[in-house]
């Protein structure tokens, strides 16, 4: 195990640092925005502009890895993320935020290329689910350690926002330093969205429906959080339980779509994270502490809800199509992690700020009508044709830069990148 991990050790520190600063940021700025009387529309715009920067960044990320080589890119990347930190402070305008979080989205998407795509060349068949594991279990326990940062001074002193700055800065050095060889040239996949529709509508829409529910979780919540309880501990602790529960509740719902139907399995964590929404407009005045079980319940069953998903398409794809389909896929849950935090912050200033969870709420029903209406017009694939959960997970983390082609789709590269934080992660 440990021989599994060696030659990456310098790039899982580096990520420990990125994504415990990107953690913290993505706490920290819809906290401090409220405070500064941003509109729920202007902070929903906040987590749009992220998704918005890092679908740009899928795009053209990549021509730079090309031109200078991964190390040079991830060192840049680092550089531009750790001023836009700092720049957030010196520039309070809502405006300036949402370019700067598109700034943020970009490099972000930028460096999950780069650091996945290391991960998967220095991994072999038989221990790249060990790594990419490992890389998992890092991906969540940063993001949750950054998160409960919050509670380390005001999100209106300068702290934090130099403590996001200095843990993104830091990143860079594991990797400048390494004497490992940078990974070959990303390899070329083509996209095709519709294509991917046709292939598995439920598997499809499951995607653009984490993206609006979940971008629109990360985007807000803090917000939520904040309207309900203003000690920021309890908002760090709020956001970190919904990350903890998700990472638990993949295991078990990953593994019994294994066993039945997926989309019985996708119907089942609709309806969960559906009913968690609507337990967090009300537990709160019946049950006290009860907001955090709340949560916790959304968190386990909204986010494992894309990697199903994505396995339930690749159960009718064929073994050269899984990259494709992880790389479209990724493409339609940013295209509603873009629209989500939009809609949701609208009905957030219309009817008051609980009303974000009406809005997951209403997503996720709609998405369970929807697959129980698939479940009419299509049979389940025999068990024996079915792609294990655990493989379409990994292939899930699959991140895709494409460019358009007038006649026959989309074209790209693609790495390996990891989306339950995407949090969401990434997010976030």
């Amino acid at each position: 195990m440990i021989a599994a991990v060696a030659p990456v050790g310098a790039l899982l520190l580096s990520v420990a640092l990125l994504l415990m600063g990107n953690g913290l940021q993505g706490t920290l700025l819809p906290v401090r925005a409220q405070l500064e009387d941003f509109t729920s529309i202007d902070i929903g715009a906040l987590g749009s502009s992220y998704f918005l920067g890092f679908a740009l960044g899928c795009w053209l990320g990549p021509r730079a890895v090309k031109r200078v080589g991964h190390i040079r890119v991830f060192t840049a990347m680092v550089a531009i993320a750790s001023t836009t930190s700092i720049l957030h402070l010196m520039i309070l305008t809502p405006v300036a935020w949402w370019v700067l979080r598109a700034i943020t989205g970009f490099c972000f998407a930028t460096l999950y290329m780069v650091i996945e795509s290391w991960l998967n060349e220095k991994s072999s068949n038989e221990n790249r689910g060990f790594v990419f594991s490992v890389y998992t279990i890092v991906n969540l326990s940063v993001i949750t350690v950054g998160q409960m940062m919050l509670s380390l001074d005001s999100p209106l002193s300068f702290t934090l926002f130099g403590l996001a700055s200095i843990l993104v800065s830091l990143a860079a050095v594991p990797v400048a330093m390494t004497t490992a060889s940078a990974p070959q040239p990303i390899a070329e996949v083509r996209i095709r969205p519709l294509r991917l529709f046709r292939v598995s509508p439920i598997g499809f829409m499951g995607c653009f429906a984490v993206g609006l529910a979940n971008g629109s979780f990360w985007s807000l919540a803090p917000v939520f959080a904040q309207s309900e309880d203003g000690n920021v501990t309890m908002i760090a602790i709020f956001m970190s339980v919904a990350v903890i529960a998700g990472a638990v509740g993949q295991y078990p719902l990953g593994r019994l779509s294994d066993r039945m139907d997926r989309r019985k399995v996708i119907i089942v964590s609709c309806v969960g994270a559906a009913l968690a929404a609507v337990s967090l407009l009300f537990v709160d005045r019946y049950w006290e502490g009860g907001l955090l079980f709340a949560v916790g319940a959304f968190g386990f069953f909204a986010f494992p809800l894309y990697a199903v998903s994505v396995a339930h398409l690749n159960d009718f794809v064929e073994p050269d199509g899984f990259v494709e389909a992880a790389s479209g896929l990724l493409l339609v849950f940013a295209a509603g992690a873009v629209v989500g935090p939009l809609i949701a912050s609208s009905v957030m200033r219309a009817y008051g700020v609980d009303s974000l969870f009406a809005f997951t709420a209403a997503v996720h029903f709609a998405t369970a009508g929807y697959a129980v209406y698939r479940l009419t017009q299509r049979v389940a694939p025999p068990e024996a044709e079915r792609v294990q959960f655990a493989d379409s997970f990994l292939f899930a983390q699959t991140i895709s830069t494409v460019d358009p082609l007038p006649e026959s789709g989309l074209e790209g590269t693609t790495g390996a990148s990891h989306l339950a934080n995407k949090l969401e992660d990434d997010g976030r």
